[in-house]
C-alpha cells in the first residue's frame, strides 16, 4: 500500500511540473524567435541603408561626369570660337547653345548608325531630297514611319555647332508650326526630322515639284500667319527668348496638307539676360545680343544687324516681311523687291501693284492684298525701331486677313465639290445655264428644265430662251417634282 501511495504521489508531482516545464520551453523558444526576427530586421535596415548610400553615390558620380562632359564641350567650343579663323559665332552664343550639353542628350530619341543606314538604303542617291552647305538630307523609312535624315558633311567646324544648336532647341520645345525633331545620332552628325511631303516654300514658289499646283493666295496668307506664330513662339521661349536668324522660304517646309513648319534652327541664338541698368542687382531681359559676324542669308538679314552686329527679335521681323513680299509676288529673288512693291503701291490707280501680284495664286482680293503688302513693307523697314511688334501688331493684322482667306478657301472647296459632283452626275440633272446639279428644277415656257434661281435671273434680263434663242411665250415656271426627287435620291447615294 505504501508503495502504491508513493507512486501516486510521484505521478501527481510530475503532473504539476510538466506544464511548468512546457511553458518555460515555449517561452524560451518564443524569445529566441523574437531575437532572430529583430536581427533579421536590423540586417534588412542595414542593407537598405547601404543601397540608399550606394544610389546616392552613383547619382553624385553621374552628375559629376555629366558636368565635366558639359564643361569640356563648352570649353572646347569657346576655344574654337575665340581662335582667329573668322568663325561665324562667338563664345557667348555657343555657351547658350551648349550650356546644358550633359543634360540635353536625353531629350531626344537616339538612333544607331546602323539603323540610319538601313533606313536610307545606305544613303542612296535616289533618296536625296536636299543638299546644303553643311550636309545632305535623305528620305528615310524607319519601320512604318517616313522621316527626313540630315547628315553633316563633316563632324568639324560650324556645321557641328549648328547641329548642337538644333538639338538644344528642337529637343526641348514643341509647336504645331515648328519642324518636329524625331531623334538624332550625334556622334555621326545625323538628325532625324518628320518628313514634309510638299518640300519647302522655296520649291513651291519656284514650281520645282512637278504635278503640284501653285499655292493659292488664301494658302499663302495662311502660311504667312503660321510662320509668324512659330516665330512669336520662339521669341516667347523661357528662360531665354530664341531668335531664328535664318528665316527664308527654303527653311519653311510644307506637309501633305500644305501646312507650314519652320525648320533649320541651327543658326538660332538666345537673347541672354543681364543685370538691370539701375545697379540694384535685379535681372532684366536683354533686347539684343551682340555678334561680331552676322549670320544668315543675304537679303533676309536685318540691315541693322549687318551694320552694328546686334541681333534682336526685330531681326526675324525683317526676314518675315521679305518672305511675305515673296508670297505676294511669287518672286524667287528678294533683291530689290521691297522697293519695287513700295513704288507700285504709291502709284495712283494701283494697276502697277495688281500687276506685281502672282497671277498663279488666283484672284487676289485687292483690299487684303494691299493691306498685306503694306504690313510686309513695315516689317522690312531699314531701321529696327520702325518695324511693328510681332505680337502687338503683325499677328492681329495677319489674323484678320487670314479670316478672309479662310472663307475664300471654304467657298473654293465647296465649288470644287459641286463641280466634281456635276461631272459624275447624269446629264439631265444639270442646269443648262449653270452646268451644275439643279437644286430646284423647274420647267420653263420653252419646255426645258432649269434651276429655278438660274432661270429667274435669266428671264429678269432677257426674254428669249437660253436653249432655243426664241422668244419665251411667258415667264411662268412649273416645278419638276419627279426630277427633283430623282436628283435627291442620287445625291443621297453618292455622298
Amino acid at each position: 500500500m505504501k508503495v502504491k501511495l508513493r507512486h501516486l504521489q510521484m505521478l501527481h508531482e510530475c503532473a504539476h511540473t510538466e506544464p511548468v516545464d512546457s511553458a518555460q520551453k515555449l517561452h524560451n523558444n518564443l524569445g529566441i524567435q523574437r531575437v532572430e526576427h529583430e536581427i533579421k530586421l536590423r540586417e534588412i535596415d542595414l542593407t537598405e541603408e547601404m543601397v540608399r548610400r550606394l544610389l546616392r553615390r552613383m547619382e553624385r558620380e553621374e552628375e559629376e561626369v555629366a558636368e565635366r562632359e558639359g564643361q569640356a564641350i563648352q570649353s572646347s567650343s569657346e576655344q574654337k570660337a575665340t581662335e582667329g579663323d573668322g568663325d561665324h559665332q562667338n563664345a557667348g552664343e555657343i555657351n547658350t547653345g551648349l550650356k546644358n550639353a550633359g543634360r540635353c542628350l536625353t531629350e531626344y530619341n537616339r538612333y544607331s548608325w546602323e539603323h540610319i543606314q538601313a533606313a536610307t538604303s545606305s544613303f542612296s542617291s535616289d533618296l536625296v531630297i536636299g543638299k546644303g552647305t553643311y550636309g545632305t538630307v535623305y528620305k528615310a523609312k524607319f519601320q512604318h514611319t517616313v522621316a527626313a535624315v540630315k547628315v553633316l558633311n563633316s563632324l568639324e567646324g560650324f556645321g557641328t555647332q549648328q547641329l548642337q544648336q538644333e538639338l538644344e532647341v528642337l529637343g526641348k520645345i514643341r509647336h504645331p508650326h515648328l519642324l518636329l525633331l524625331l531623334g538624332a545620332c550625334p556622334e555621326r552628325g545625323c538628325v532625324v526630322y518628320e518628313y514634309m511631303e510638299n518640300g519647302s516654300l522655296d520649291d513651291a514658289l519656284n514650281h520645282r515639284r512637278n504635278g503640284t499646283p501653285p499655292l493659292a493666295w488664301y494658302d499663302r496668307v495662311r502660311v504667312a500667319w503660321e510662320v509668324a506664330t512659330a516665330v512669336a513662339f520662339l521669341h516667347s521661349a523661357r528662360p531665354d527668348p530664341i531668335i531664328h536668324r535664318d528665316l527664308k522660304p527654303a527653311n519653311i517646309l510644307l506637309d501633305r496638307n500644305l501646312s507650314s513648319k519652320v525648320g533649320d534652327v541651327g543658326l538660332s541664338t538666345a537673347l541672354l539676360h543681364h543685370s538691370g541698368a539701375g545697379g540694384g542687382g535685379g535681372q532684366q531681359q536683354s533686347t539684343m545680343v551682340r555678334n561680331t559676324t552676322p549670320v544668315g542669308t543675304f537679303c533676309y538679314i536685318d540691315p541693322e544687324y549687318q551694320r552694328t552686329g546686334a541681333v534682336s527679335a526685330k531681326s526675324d521681323v525683317y526676314a518675315l516681311g521679305v518672305v511675305v513680299l515673296q508670297l505676294l509676288t511669287g518672286r524667287t529673288s528678294p533683291l530689290g523687291l521691297a522697293h519695287a512693291v513700295e513704288t507700285a503701291l504709291e502709284e495712283d490707280g494701283g494697276d502697277s501693284f495688281a500687276e506685281m501680284l502672282d497671277a498663279t495664286a488666283g484672284q487676289w482680293p485687292p483690299k487684303e492684298a494691299r493691306e498685306l503688302a503694306a504690313l510686309a513693307l513695315r516689317c522690312a523697314e531699314m531701321r529696327r525701331r520702325d518695324r511693328p511688334g510681332l505680337r502687338e501688331h503683325i499677328l492681329p493684322a495677319l489674323e484678320r486677313i487670314k479670316d478672309v482667306a479662310a472663307r475664300a478657301a471654304r467657298e473654293t472647296k465647296a465649288l470644287l465639290v459641286r463641280t466634281a459632283s456635276s461631272a459624275a452626275a447624269p446629264g439631265h440633272f444639270l442646269c443648262p445655264i449653270l452646268q451644275e446639279i439643279m437644286e430646284d428644277p423647274c420647267v420653263a415656257a420653252d419646255g426645258y428644265t432649269y434651276d429655278r434661281k438660274a432661270i429667274e435671273t435669266w428671264v429678269s434680263m432677257k426674254d428669249k430662251s437660253p436653249m432655243t434663242n426664241l422668244r419665251l411665250p411667258s415667264k411662268s415656271l412649273i416645278p419638276n417634282h419627279s426630277l427633283r426627287s430623282a436628283i435627291m435620291d442620287w445625291s443621297s447615294k453618292n455622298r
